[in-house]
């Protein structure tokens, strides 16, 4: 029985993020902090260089980039980690300082942008949480698990920066799925 190019390429990506070089070029080489990258729309725990953990994500259903209150993109770039406080809508909700001084006075808007767990309602779909990008600009993780789990590495590490890198060719490739909306401008 000869396997689909879907499922191949699934293999691949598990193949990939189960090598020992794959955090590699996820993480920066010094600090402890929160990567994010579009593109494969992972979630990583970075110390030193060295990725600690991964999670699959969800994006803002309007793709990345933000700019303006309302858009549904998730914004690009470094920025603050709040901590760690528990939310009515989502389990747990961290607080991402976006817009930042710099790109208010450049006229970005925007406000209450977070790494969060699944909707309340979805919280007992797992992995179907994150298969699509559904969020109003925020990062989703698939489970109240995953979402304390970086809340607890956040508390104890004393996490305070996040970088959200955008779509690259390199990321991209690496990716097993298939998220049309991040790469979309609107």
């Amino acid at each position: 029985m000869r396997a689909s190019p879907t499922l191949g390429a699934f293999l691949v990506g598990l193949m990939v993020a189960a090598s020992p070089r794959a955090g590699a070029r996820e993480c920066p080489p010094r600090g402890v902090l929160l990567v994010v990258r579009a593109g494969p729309h992972r979630l990583y725990e970075c110390d030193g260089g060295k990725m600690v953990a991964t999670f699959r994500v969800a994006l803002g259903s309007g793709g990345v980039g933000k700019r303006a209150r309302g858009d549904a993109k998730t914004p690009l770039g470094t920025y603050r980690l709040g901590s760690p406080r528990p939310s009515a809508s989502f389990h747990v909700f961290i607080p991402i300082g976006y817009p930042t001084a710099a790109q208010r006075r450049r006229g970005f808007t925007g406000a209450a942008v977070g790494v969060h767990g699944p909707a309340r309602a979805f919280r007992w779909a797992g992995e179907a949480n994150v298969l699509v990008d559904w969020t109003l600009g925020c990062i989703a993780v698939k489970s109240d698990h995953a979402i304390d789990a970086i809340a607890r590495w956040v508390r104890t590490r004393h996490v305070t920066t996040i970088a959200i890198d955008p779509v690259t060719r390199e990321s991209a490739a690496g990716s097993s799925r298939a998220h049309t909306r991040t790469s979309r401008s609107r």
